[in-house]
């Protein structure tokens, strides 16, 4: 593994809610990164993850045999005891997603659409554990404002997820272009991605009718929720690719550091989280390797603050 150089420039990607909870679907953005100089720090090499074996019933069908998909389930159990946080470890992924070269846009779609592929894979063998349905989303990448079945892509995004035409919309730009840092790019795709898990598992359903009427703290509390569990996501993701990209030790402290010190300053109306809280979830996540360490849905209230 490459070690991580002195004073190097990390781009934290951070996601703002912009929800529209309405009968043709729900659109998470994702603004542009925030840059952070961060203190020189010794690397130290990441160990190779050591899993444990998936115990039934998350274990994985043998190949050949009949697997009955079942419907996403519904209401609030869909949040609070999905089927997907009993599939046990997300197995390690081999994930040659390649270097992004600061100011090309083809390499940043390229790295993206491989990272995305990956995603794709990871989240299929989950999903089949699981024994829901799963369908890959959609990825665009635009260098302009497009105007999505949920709506207009809000003016400070860097992206999007809309959940009625299941696809992520990735912008590039020059300050995108600027930032080369695999790691931050790959948990950016990973959390989007993991907006496209929830809706597969009826996650964001009962998120959007919960939140419709909703007065506003309680639509607050129901986003921190919601973007925590993404945050978590993603990061169990990250964990599985981390020998390929590869992500270091002294790398994944850095970003979690950044995290905790300066998440909440994106947020004014902590509709993601206070920095401590989304980095708990980033940790626990990539400690746990394994949706059932991402159930934000149960967790107390001063997890999800």
């Amino acid at each position: 593994m490459n070690p991580l150089p002195s004073r190097r420039q990390l781009s934290l990607i951070v996601a703002f809610l912009v929800f529209a909870a309405v009968a043709t679907g729900v659109v998470i953005a994702v603004p542009y990164i925030t840059p952070a100089i961060l203190p020189a720090v010794t690397p130290a090499p990441v160990p190779s993850p050591a899993l444990t074996s998936t115990p039934a019933p998350g274990k994985a069908p043998a190949r050949g045999s009949a697997v009955k998909e079942r419907a996403a389930p519904q209401g609030r159990a869909a949040a609070t005891s999905n089927r997907l946080y009993r599939t046990g470890s997300m197995p390690v992924t081999r994930c040659s997603a390649g270097t992004i070269r600061a100011g090309s846009a083809a390499s940043y779609r390229t790295f993206m659409t491989r990272i995305t592929q990956c995603l794709n894979r990871s989240w299929k063998t989950q999903f089949s554990k699981a024994g829901l349905s799963f369908s890959r989303p959609r990825l665009r990448f635009s260098s302009s404002k497009v105007t999505t079945p949920c709506g207009r892509w809000p003016s400070s995004a860097g992206g999007l997820y809309c959940s009625t035409n299941k696809t992520i919309y990735i912008g590039i730009t020059r300050q995108v272009l600027r930032n080369p840092y695999a790691a931050n790019h790959a948990q950016f795709m990973a959390h989007e991605y993991a907006h496209h898990v929830q809706h597969l598992a009826g996650i964001m359903d009962y998120y959007a009718r919960s939140v419709w009427y909703a007065k506003a703290a309680t639509k607050l509390s129901y986003s921190r929720r919601l973007e925590l569990q993404a945050d978590c996501l993603a990061s169990v993701f990250l964990r599985q690719i981390a020998d390929d990209l590869p992500v270091e030790q002294a790398q994944w402290k850095a970003m979690v550091g950044w995290v905790n010190a300066n998440g909440h300053k994106n947020w004014p109306k902590n509709d993601h989280g206070k920095g401590r809280s989304q980095a708990y979830w980033m940790e626990r996540g990539f400690d746990s390797g394994s949706p059932s360490g991402c159930n934000t849905w149960s967790a107390a209230t001063g997890r999800v603050a």
